[in-house]
């Protein structure tokens, strides 16, 4: 108990008084003993309670035990400038005495946990207070130790035991699940604690077991478990890991599995079916029943098929072994097969008919397009009478757009052959040269030779057009001096076509002639003989007017003699240009004029027998005329 100088002086005349007062101030707040809370190995700080008085003469410090003696451990004078230790085997070199007379130790242990007095004197007085020391160790981190490999459903057993060492004071360990406390349920929840006592250092283990029955829903739950302790600053906790335990169950439901990177299975894919059962742990083996199997197949929880056909479409189940329960889907393997008929390469003659079929059967509605020289056509190909612009490469192809990958496809390679086929064609230019044009169909591509009749000579300065759907043109720039004929030549492997023009050195404007051909693909009609008989034919009526102009005059001046008559008027079933001349006065003049009109009719004839005429027998016919009028 501690007192005050003033009490001190005052209770020795009054002892009750003394008493009295001492209670009082022992019972006020504050007044009561001083307490140092310490943490277990820090150093240990002890202020004396005490005012230092002026007429003090030493310190000292000792601690009180039950049962015991007190025990000095410290001492200081103020007049000798020292302090002194007693020898106390505990203590040695841990304490420290300042001359405040704030003794200090070192490494506080669990046994330094007493109660502790400054006393200070003076001349007159002793003064004593006392300091109570309080040790705390916080436990290590509890865990938990010794834990079950598995929980079984509905088996009551061991889970583990939680450990929280070195602790001081002692305290409490609570269990929980999934963050909620585990109360005790009898054959459910069952704990027990333990606690042992370290003699050399006085620390304390706690030890708590956790017997459990656990149910499905306990797996993947979080077992842990905390440590309730006292420290310097009250009341504190410290958890361990949180530990999920293996809960083993039954399989209760069987659950069969198609694997496969797509939606859709087509032919030649690969099918991994997968089993599996909702226990813990889970079936490692199962009956496989595969379409067209009477008996299930043993396996391990997946089972492959490779290169699948479509008969592989159909129902597939897998069960426990013990064929308690199973499970079943249903697997359609998609195809697509595409008939082309005709395909691969086919040669044709012009003109031909070519039936042309691409049919499919598939799993599902397929769509059908075709595809031309890499372009996709609007309609199906349809060959009544083969051209030549029909050729090329014909693709039909097929697609499921439900079924990813899976598209067919066949080719039809079509050739259209046919022998040379000529046309002619020839205009003459402003220049008087003559552009001639020969106009080739026909495949294999003929080769193409001009000539000149008469000659023989061969032509080597033609220009040929681009080979497109079996036509080309081959063309040649003359400019005659005569009359000559050209020929052109086309030939292939199916056969050689001639065919010939006849080309006047007359430079009259000439443009393309109508496309027409006959059987033998020759001209019909000669543009230029027809300017030229045209011309002819003006000659023959100038020279006819020229006639009856004569005619007039000779009647006007004498009679017309019998013969011209005759020769104007011939009976009505015959005409002889042959008159047969009469003897009379003027005989000779009749036999005359019937000549000269002979003369007159007939030398127009020659041109029109004649499918060419040239410029010199045109200037001849006209002196004919002027000397017929002359």
């Amino acid at each position: 108990m501690m007192e005050t100088p003033a009490a001190a002086a005052s209770c020795s005349g009054l002892p009750l008084l003394c008493l009295l007062l001492l209670a009082a101030l022992c019972l006020r707040p504050g007044l009561g003993l001083y307490t140092v809370n310490a943490v277990y190995g820090d150093t240990i700080v002890m202020p004396c309670p005490q005012e230092v008085p002026n007429d003090l003469m030493f310190g000292k410090w000792k601690y009180e035990m039950a049962d015991t003696s007190p025990v000095f451990i410290a001492f200081r004078s103020t007049t000798k400038k020292g302090v002194q230790y007693d020898d106390v085997p505990e203590y040695k070199g841990r304490l420290s005495l300042s001359e405040n007379y704030t003794l200090s130790i070192k490494n506080a242990r669990i046994s330094d946990e007493k109660r502790f007095v400054c006393m200070l004197v003076t001349v007159d007085n002793v003064y004593e207070e006392p300091t109570v020391v309080k040790v705390f160790k916080q436990p290590s981190q509890p865990e938990i130790i010794h834990p079950a490999n598995f929980l079984e459903v509905e088996k009551f057993k061991m889970l583990g035991e939680c450990i929280a060492r070195d602790s001081y004071p002692d305290g409490n360990i609570t269990w929980y699940k999934n963050g909620n406390i585990l109360q005790p349920v009898e054959g459910v929840v069952v704990m027990s604690l333990q606690k042992d006592v370290d003699q050399s250092t006085g620390l304390f283990t706690t030890t708590s077991s956790l017997q459990y029955m656990p149910t499905k829903k306990d797996a993947n739950a979080q077992f842990a478990c905390s440590m309730t302790y006292y420290g310097p600053s009250g009341q504190e906790k410290i958890s361990s890991e949180p530990m999920v335990f293996d809960v083993h169950y039954p399989t209760e439901k069987v659950t069969i599995k198609v694997l496969s990177q797509r939606n859709t299975i087509k032919e030649g894919d690969n099918i991994t079916l997968k089993c599996s059962g909702n226990g813990n742990p889970p079936p490692q083996e199962f009956l496989f029943y595969i379409p067209g199997e009477p008996e299930g197949i043993r396996s391990s929880d997946t089972y492959v098929m490779t290169d699948v056909r479509r008969n592989a479409t159909g129902e597939y189940k897998c069960s426990l072994i013990d064929r308690s329960m199973e499970d079943s889907t249903t697997i359609t393997v998609h195809y697509l097969d595409l008939s082309l008929i005709p395909s691969g390469e086919v040669i044709k003659q012009i003109g031909e008919a070519l039936p042309v079929s691409c049919t499919i059967s598939s799993s599902r509605n397929a769509t059908v397009f075709w595809i031309k020289d890499n372009t996709r056509m609007q309609t199906d190909p349809s060959f009544s009478s083969l051209q030549y612009q029909d050729a090329g490469n014909y693709i039909c192809e097929t697609t499921l757009r439900e079924v990813e990958g899976l598209k067919k496809s066949k080719t039809l390679t079509l050739i259209v052959e046919g022998k040379p086929q000529i046309r002619m064609t020839k205009k003459t230019e402003s220049n008087k040269s003559k552009t001639i044009v020969c106009h080739v169909e026909g495949f294999p591509k003929p080769a193409v030779q001009w000539t000149i009749t008469g000659t023989g000579s061969i032509i080597n300065k033609a220009k040929e057009t681009n080979y497109v759907n079996g036509r080309f043109s081959s063309k040649i720039v003359i400019s005659p001096e005569e009359n000559v004929t050209l020929t052109c030549i086309a030939e292939n492997q199916l056969e050689r076509t001639v065919t010939s023009m006849n080309v006047s050195a007359i430079s009259i404007p000439e443009y393309d002639e109508p496309d027409e051909r006959n059987g033998d693909n020759r001209e019909k009609v000669n543009d230029q003989a027809k300017l030229i008989v045209g011309i002819v034919v003006g000659l023959l009526l100038a020279a006819l007017v020229a006639g009856i102009i004569y005619w007039v005059y000779m009647k006007k001046s004498k009679p017309l003699p019998r013969t011209v008559s005759h020769f104007l008027n011939p009976p009505s079933n015959s005409y002889s240009p042959n008159l047969c001349p009469q003897s009379d006065v003027n005989g000779k003049s009749e036999k005359a004029a019937a000549q000269n009109f002979q003369t007159l009719v007939r030398t127009p004839s020659k041109h029109v027998d004649k499918d060419l005429g040239n410029t010199e027998e045109n200037k001849k016919l006209e002196e004919n005329n002027h000397k017929s009028e002359a």
